[in-house]
């Protein structure tokens, strides 16, 4: 079955097509909306955003039809190198020889591509890492290399036979380790002069633009081999020039019976674009472009977050405006040439669609795409997996939201089911940090996060706890995570995940426990509404039910409904759920010293708890006895009865709205 992208229709129908000139299907040409002068155009989003979704579907959408590319800059095969493989490679070679051989192979109504100017630079520097007598590396890096700029057996041999006489000459040099210049200016003239045809000849002589090259495409190779052995600002400039042989010879793909022949411009597709990678095969596209070198190839890259230093003048757009018209042009900044295009949320439209897909028999309850919208916060991942979740189950009408949390998700038919919380946070956490989030979750706030991690987490390498909570500020920063002034962990989320996973991840809770119970003892009678909110987590309820009732009348009303509020936020992964029955006055009898305001304190809060859980489903009577119960305390209250009258209308409206509420009797 292939998978939606709902809520994406914006790139995947509307922009991609008017800049490739091609729909998602279909050969029929779309008008360009840019037709000489093209934008990058940067998709940015957090974690689980669907940005990966979108690029991969572009390549699916586009493969076999126009010359398409993609690669992820996070890849083990672009990390940094020992300093000396890195003296002839660097990630950004590889990456282009990448891109270069998925763009190679011929389209429909057109051939394979050639990228000569590609191939002589490429090769050029990964002669600074040949020697004498490596024939195999040699040879084995070379044919790669060559095959860039023809594809073919005929090729294949020729090159073979070429790095042959190569490897012969390096043999017949003096005696000794021959100079890096000399292997150089040995390699690029014998491979101008040797193997090149007249044809690919022509085409490296767009070498002899380079910097200090006069004119000579042997000089302009020779320099940009030995500027990127030197590194630092040499390197960056050698990597310029490579990446501009790239879309020179896509380029002249399109010139000449190539412009008649190929329907749709040339599509790269760069994933995590904040790599340093990403950054080193963008900008110089900017750069050159802003210098008014054109070029055909439709660059679209996604990048994790919203703010990056490189993007600080870019056009900015939000996903539901580009699905018509792009709106760009070029300002006088470099930057200007990137349009940001921010990832918005799923609308809960968008959920629904989801299980419909899943759920064909239409099994769910009615509620479920409302309360998993609530949870993940329209997040695509967490959309997408629990829809998953509940369509591969055979009896779906029994999930909620927080159910759905523990159930299994199939991936790939060669594979078992994991419980979609764990998929979830192995795709949002790095594994490296995710024991240290997992525990530091429940934290309010920074001085409550490091008295935790002073007592619950190990010293690492002599590192206390402040280091730890630091390094997850970091972490939550870097990553764009939300932030939240009253949560340590500001995306309600990953939150959610985080706890699940603390009250999960170890048989009988005892972690969970020990947490709780040290933070309900940091906040103490220093902070009670804190206190209590993790003494209702431990599933202690009386102490929270009589504060409540003893401040009732004397406190300030909005005071009071904020900490009925924050007390009510404490997480329930408790097996059964009675919060609705104690809500609706089902259990318990009257007690204290007030038993009738006892009574209605306790209905309030344990409704407040239920409708206002994430990992719930709202039950339509007790959203009528909060605001009934609201009603009534209003009349108890001499100062506040107008703040807990509006309180009893507006809260079941939010409630009924998916929305927060809010402590001036509303939802925000």
């Amino acid at each position: 079955m292939d998978r939606e992208l709902f809520g994406r229709e914006a790139v995947l129908d509307g922009l991609a097509p008017r800049l490739v000139g091609l729909p998602p299907r279909g050969f029929q040409k779309v008008p360009y909306e840019h037709r000489d002068d093209l934008p990058v155009v940067v998709l940015t989003g957090g974690r689980g955003m669907g940005k990966t979704a979108v690029l991969k579907r572009l390549h699916t959408a586009y493969r076999s039809r126009t010359p398409v590319a993609l690669i992820d800059c996070e890849r083990e095969q672009f990390r940094e190198r020992s300093p000396e493989a890195s003296l002839a490679w660097s990630p950004v070679t590889e990456a282009l020889t990448e891109l270069g051989e998925q763009l190679a192979p011929a389209v429909h109504g057109a051939g394979a591509v050639e990228f000569p100017r590609l191939s002589a630079g490429l090769l050029a520097v990964a002669s600074l890492g040949w020697r004498p007598h490596d024939d195999e590396n040699i040879l084995a890096e070379g044919l790669r290399l060559g095959l860039l700029a023809e594809p073919g057996s005929r090729w294949r041999g020729q090159t073979r036979t070429w790095l042959s006489k190569v490897v012969a000459k390096f043999a017949g040099m003096a005696s000794g380790m021959p100079g890096l210049d000399v292997v150089v200016e040995t390699t690029v003239e014998s491979l101008l002069d040797d193997l090149f045809g007249r044809g690919q000849r022509a085409s490296a002589q767009w070498y002899g633009d380079y910097p200090g090259a006069g004119g000579q495409a042997k000089r302009g190779l020779t320099l940009l081999a030995l500027h990127f052995r030197r590194g630092s600002e040499h390197r960056v400039r050698a990597e310029r020039h490579l990446v501009g042989a790239l879309r020179a010879d896509l380029e002249a793909a399109y010139h000449g019976m190539g412009r008649l022949r190929r329907v749709g411009r040339p599509v790269v597709l760069i994933d995590n674009g904040q790599a340093p990678l990403g950054r080193r095969l963008v900008e110089p596209v900017l750069r050159d472009r802003a210098d008014g070198k054109r070029d055909p190839v439709v660059l679209i890259a996604a990048l994790r977050g919203h703010d990056h230093p490189a993007l600080r003048h870019a056009v900015r757009r939000s996903l539901p405006e580009v699905r018509h018209d792009l709106g760009w042009e070029r300002g006088r900044e470099v930057a200007s040439g990137a349009v940001a295009v921010e990832l918005t949320p799923l609308d809960p439209e968008h959920v629904r669609r989801f299980l419909d897909r899943t759920d064909p028999r239409q099994l769910t309850r009615a509620q479920l795409a409302r309360g998993v919208h609530r949870l993940t916060g329209g997040r695509p991942v967490g959309v997408d997996l629990l829809a998953r979740a509940a369509g591969q189950d055979e009896h779906p009408e029994r999930f909620t939201p927080g159910s759905l949390l523990g159930a299994l998700v199939v991936l790939r038919e060669d594979t078992e089911g994991r419980p979609v919380a764990d998929e979830l946070l192995g795709r949002l956490v790095p594994a490296s940090r995710l024991d240290w989030l997992t525990v530091l979750a429940p934290a309010h706030d920074v001085r409550s996060a490091e008295a935790l991690a002073a007592s619950r987490l190990p010293r690492e390498e002599g590192r206390a706890g402040l280091a730890a909570v630091r390094d997850a500020r970091t972490l939550l920063a870097d990553e764009h995570w939300a932030s939240d002034p009253q949560r340590f962990v500001g995306d309600p989320f990953l939150r959610t995940l985080l706890l699940h996973r603390l009250r999960y991840g170890d048989p009988g809770a005892s972690r969970w426990r020990a947490v709780h119970q040290m933070l309900r003892d940091h906040f103490g009678d220093a902070d009670v509404p804190r206190r209590l909110h993790h003494e209702l987590a431990l599933g202690d309820t009386e102490g929270a039910v009589t504060y409540l009732r003893e401040t009732f009348a004397t406190a300030d009303a909005r005071v009071w409904l904020d900490e009925l509020r924050l007390i009510a936020r404490a997480p329930h992964f408790e097996e059964t759920d009675a919060r609705a029955a104690v809500a609706l006055g089902r259990t318990g009898a009257p007690t204290g010293a007030d038993p009738v305001l006892h009574a209605r304190v306790r209905r309030l809060l344990f409704a407040v708890w239920h409708l206002t859980d994430p990992l719930a489903l709202p039950d339509d009577e007790v959203t009528e006895k909060m605001g009934y119960e609201l009603g009534l305390l209003s009349e108890l209250h001499s100062s506040g009865n107008e703040v807990l009258w509006q309180a009893s209308r507006s809260w079941p409206r939010a409630v009924r709205d998916w929305r927060p509420l809010d402590s001036t009797g509303g939802g925000s």
